[in-house]
């Protein structure tokens, strides 16, 4: 039997959903459905906290799982999982003690608070493996703007918490001592107030929330009709696989 790779706990109207898939919690098919489950589980939860175990928050998703066949599902069962993140009734928190890059980054474009651990790394390098990622694409130039947002995505640049605080990324940088304990108490006083009112708050931003979705449906539509078309982007994911640097043609 395999051991899972999402883990969901409840205390009272707090749901917690924990990615654990060693060393560094990348995305694959099967891990991505377990994710899927446990936001469909807590869809009750009057608050929604996402969080990684061991090293990292998540190191992105499995190149492996994201080549030829499998791109399309991969893709629309990822992007799936970001629609169900935006479309969640409840807030939600995620607090990342590690790296968050690649898809890792992009679930915390569809969070509505970020906790970081002071140090912690987030990017999105896709660029450099010779695709770009659409959720952060759709979403980034909305949350940094338009050339903050192109900044990170066409450099591929890995930047840390404190700078990703002061583009918007993320919303609270705490010490690596003090960050379960302040994300816990901001948790908690979430978990005090009316889970009625917070759902009614949160709802009053679905004019953004829709826009968002279409923008990702557009991004998706653009990345498997074109851009899974050219041969830079099969070689640019081969040679990662492979573990070689890549030899662009321009096509």
């Amino acid at each position: 039997m395999s051991v899972p790779a999402v883990h969901l706990e409840r205390t009272g109207g707090v749901a917690r959903i924990t990615l654990d898939r060693p060393p560094l919690n990348v995305l694959n098919l099967s891990m991505l459905a377990e994710l899927d489950d446990a936001l469909g589980a807590a869809v009750d939860a009057s608050v929604l906290v996402l969080s990684g175990a061991g090293r990292a928050f998540c190191a992105g998703v499995d190149v492996a799982d994201h080549r030829g066949d499998l791109a399309t599902l991969m893709l629309r069962r990822f992007h799936g999982v970001v629609r169900r993140l935006l479309d969640f009734a409840a807030p939600v928190i995620a607090v990342v003690h590690g790296a968050a890059l690649g898809g890792g980054c992009e679930l915390l474009l569809a969070c509505d608070v970020v906790f970081a651990r002071a140090g912690a790394k987030l990017g999105q390098p896709e660029i450099r493996l010779g695709v770009f990622p659409p959720v952060a694409v759709a979403l980034l130039p909305d949350l940094i703007g338009r050339q903050r947002a192109l900044d990170l995505i066409l450099s591929g640049r890995t930047i840390e918490a404190a700078e990703a605080a002061a583009l918007g990324l993320v919303q609270h940088v705490v010490a690596p001592d003090r960050l379960d304990a302040e994300a816990q108490a901001y948790i908690d006083g979430l978990a005090g107030l009316s889970p009625a009112v917070l759902r009614l708050t949160k709802r009053s931003t679905a004019v953004h929330r829709k826009r968002a979705i279409r923008a990702i449906a557009a991004a998706e539509r653009i990345y498997l009709d074109e851009l899974m078309t050219l041969e830079d982007a099969h070689e640019g994911l081969a040679a990662f696989v492979e573990k070689r640097p890549p030899i662009w043609t321009g096509a």
